[in-house]
């Protein structure tokens, strides 16, 4: 990859960071935020959702352009959906845990909290909000994160209702699922301070750290979604959604850089050859014998081939702008959005079935010049007419350079249009939840992740390894319960990490079991009624068998505690067994019996017991 001199090309960036709260209910019903399987969905509902125009009488552009394709939403509800949810009943009024985790994080970003929380309707009709908007209220401003680079402010935090999961797409209709739909989700907006694609991943690892101090965020994949904005000085701000990594940002960021230098290159040479772009016409005689496929289908289906002249853009609709995506391909993405499965251009042309001589009558027909690049859509004539023109409108954007716009990430760090970048018409008061008064005082400021690593060190003993994994693992609280409640902390630290680590890496599905089951294991081991060695069969039993109570799973596993003279009698078989030996080696026999002791006894005593009689029982033989 090119490297690029931020400095000099007046690189900024800023971030969006949105993460779930780990709340008991959702933000504004008393409806549980866990995570549901859509087969257990109880039944389903349709919507058909519409742009509305906000109090000064204004459409956003990124909800009109989303409205052009009618789409048909079923949602999945289940035994605990509400009518909240459903949009059938006023919400309640904003979540009063949710209010103090919040108030928390703005305590943690050195923000001040407003007055009073205020909640805003934000216009959404991508299916993703039944209602047709997002509730969103403003609890803080004017903080700030420091980087090695250097501080980045940041400009404000928000709680609101996460959107509905998205679970599938046929055509133009989509399902999604609403256990997540009105889930507590704080937005968090620096101010765009952020001059290298470097600095824009510590940032968001700073502020992931900060949320995770307080313990009560949700973990895991799509839980957390950092959103980019990025320009250059002579680009323009583009919003990138959907960063699901941290060690994606600061790719995202360079290849985003990446494009706009390639995008201003082209409008360079663009501006040189006087482009321009012309009318849209149909051109399906140019291919009524053609071998095509994907063309003869369409014209088959009674659809029709809709072309555009791009003038002076040869050459140029095929060039790379990022790594295998090229300037046609925002072409494309754009007739994707009206419907279409994308586009054809001679730059690629002859190919996928198209005939040099199509070619040639394809540009007889739009009057191109040898200059000039021809792009084409096949498909039923509605779509293919949209398609054509949104296609044709990106190409005249390229003329002027780069547009302002919102992207989705891609896997590989490049990004994908989605929609223009909208604006303040999406944004109205919402009249069915009254404001409410915060009072940051009764908030107490949660200890850092980096000061409970320092701590376990001091307090615990654990070595920094094992203190850091707890620290930044998903049941940090729960290592806190588990010490609070006298458990030994190596022990609990052990469990937690390497324990359920290893069963996961035997598939073992542990991530079924709850906090409860992990402690109520722990407390059997702390109070002598199972061994160490058999926590991992009891663990793994009630992962098969969620049902049981940690005492019935070591009956299950057959891991009941033995009595000291049961262990003395295994031990002493195991020795006589291997009398030969020990008379042989004495005490230098004692690893490989220590072992056979082991599997003796299956768990059932603890390794410290089996290895003192073990040592007694080789010593009076030897």
């Amino acid at each position: 990859m090119t490297a690029y001199d931020y400095d000099d090309l007046g690189l900024v960036a800023g971030l969006e960071i949105h993460q779930q709260l780990d709340t008991a209910t959702k933000l504004f019903c008393r409806c549980p935020t866990e995570e549901r399987d859509p087969d257990a969905a109880a039944r389903s509902f349709t919507r058909y959702l519409h742009p509305t125009k906000s109090e000064l009488g204004e459409l956003d552009e990124a909800a009109l352009e989303e409205s052009r394709v009618e789409r048909e939403f079923e949602y999945l509800a289940y035994d605990t959906t509400c009518l909240v949810e459903e949009d059938e009943e006023p919400p309640h009024r904003l979540d009063a845990e949710a209010r103090e985790v919040v108030l928390q994080i703005a305590a943690l970003l050195d923000m001040e909290p407003v007055d009073q929380a205020h909640v805003m309707r934000k216009l959404v009709i991508d299916g993703s909000n039944t209602s047709g908007f997002q509730r969103t209220s403003l609890i803080a401003q004017d903080g700030a994160i420091e980087t090695g680079d250097g501080p980045v402010g940041v400009e404000d935090l928000l709680l609101e209702e996460e959107s509905a999961q998205r679970v599938e797409e046929r055509g133009d209709d989509v399902t999604f699922s609403l256990d997540r739909l009105g889930v507590p989700l704080v937005e968090i907006g620096t101010r765009p301070d952020i001059d290298s694609p470097e600095q824009a991943r510590e940032a968001a690892e700073t502020i992931g750290m900060l949320l995770r101090s307080t313990g009560a965020v949700k973990r895991g994949l799509g839980t957390i979604r950092q959103d980019v904005n990025v320009s250059i000085a002579e680009g323009a701000r583009v919003e990138i959604k959907g960063v699901q990594a941290l060690d994606q940002i600061d790719e995202i960021v360079r290849q985003e850089v990446g494009r706009q230098v390639e995008l201003l290159d082209i409008r360079s040479e663009l501006r040189d050859r006087d482009a321009s772009v012309g009318d849209v016409r149909d051109v399906s005689d140019v291919f009524a014998e053609t071998e095509s496929g994907v063309i003869g289908g369409a014209l088959s289906d009674g659809g029709s081939v809709m072309a555009v002249r791009l003038a002076g853009f040869d050459g140029l609709v095929g060039r790379e702008i990022q790594p295998d995506r090229r300037l046609g391909t925002e072409l494309s993405d754009h007739a994707k959005r009206h419907g279409a499965g994308g586009i054809f251009h001679t730059d690629e042309l002859p190919a996928y079935g198209v005939t040099e001589s199509e070619v040639a009558a394809l540009r007889e027909a739009v009057d191109a010049a040898d200059e000039d690049a021809v792009a084409i859509v096949a498909t039923d004539t509605e779509t293919a007419e949209l398609a054509i023109e949104a296609a044709a409108e990106r190409a005249r954007t390229a003329i002027e350079g780069v547009p302002e716009e919102t992207r989705g990430a891609n896997d590989d760090g490049t990004t994908r249009y989605l929609r223009p970048l909208p604006g303040a018409a999406r944004m109205y008061p919402e009249t069915d939840v009254p404001p409410v008064e915060l009072d940051p005082t009764e908030v107490e400021t949660p200890e850092l992740l980096t000061e409970k690593v320092d701590r376990y060190q001091s307090e615990f003993d654990l070595d920094s390894g094992l203190a850091e994994q707890v620290a930044y693992g998903r049941r940090m609280p729960l290592f806190e319960r588990a010490v609070a409640d006298g458990i030994d902390a190596t022990f609990a630290a052990g469990l937690l990490e390497s324990t359920l680590t290893e069963l996961r890496r035997d598939d073992v599905a542990v991530g079924g079991l709850s906090d409860e089951q992990l402690l109520a294991v722990m407390r059997l081991v702390e109070d002598g009624e199972l061994a160490k060695e058999g926590v991992q069969e009891v663990l793994a039993t009630l992962a098969t068998e969620p049902s049981l109570s940690a005492e019935d799973a070591v009956e299950e596993a057959g891991l009941s505690g033995v009595s000291e003279d049961e262990v003395r009698e295994a031990i002493a078989d195991v020795v006589d067994r291997n009398a030969a030996q020990v008379e042989a080696e004495g005490m230098g026999a004692f690893s490989a019996l220590m072992g056979e002791a082991m599997g003796a006894l299956r768990g059932k005593a603890d390794g410290e017991v089996v290895s003192d009689v073990l040592r007694e029982e080789i010593q009076k033989r030897a």
